[in-house]
């Protein structure tokens, strides 16, 4: 059986941190079967690899011990990509935005979710740089994060200097005031 996106909208997915699969939108079918529906969008799962932990002392990424291994090496690098699922914003209304005021400043022009960092969108996906405090056995101690105490994590990728172009450049409305980075 083939899982079409309008039935998975219709079923929301939760994900307790710890636990659960998160199914999202991508190239295959749940069970690898083709989809042959051209209104249809097929899935893949995801396997969240740990949960962000925040205290008032500490923001860190804790690992869930099958994949604590392949923190092996990272303690070597100074700042890591993280990728999260905004796991609070996964309703179908809020999946349906595709274009909003960036930074939920009414002053910016309407943009679409693939022009800007908003937290509501299609896929659920975040990204944050974070400089790499320690690792020590399943946690990654990080300076902070843009993402909220129990957030699945999806993945870490170090950050390599060829990651960031020396000529990237963003929309003049990113300068303005009450648009800087938190």
């Amino acid at each position: 059986m083939v899982l079409l996106r309008r039935e998975f909208l219709a079923r929301t997915a939760s994900v307790a941190a710890g636990s659960g699969t998160l199914t999202l939108l991508a190239g295959h079918a749940i069970g690898g079967e083709p989809v042959k529906d051209n209104d249809a969008q097929p899935f893949f799962k995801v396997y969240p690899v740990g949960a962000v932990e925040k205290t008032k002392d500490a923001t860190l990424i804790r690992i869930f011990e099958t994949y604590v291994p392949a923190l092996k090496g990272l303690d070597g690098w100074s700042h890591v990509n993280v990728l999260y699922w905004f796991d609070r914003n996964d309703t179908p209304a809020k999946r349906s935005v595709l274009q909003v005021h960036p930074r939920g400043n009414k002053q910016n022009p309407l943009t679409g979710v693939f022009a800007c960092r908003s937290p509501v969108r299609p896929n659920l996906i975040a990204l944050t740089v974070c400089k790499v405090l320690a690792v020590e056995g399943n946690a990654v101690k990080v300076d902070t994060i843009d993402a909220f105490d129990k957030t699945p994590v999806l993945d870490l990728k170090p950050v390599i200097a060829s990651d960031a172009p020396k000529d990237a450049k963003g929309p003049s409305w990113l300068g303005r005031p009450g648009n800087e980075e938190p």
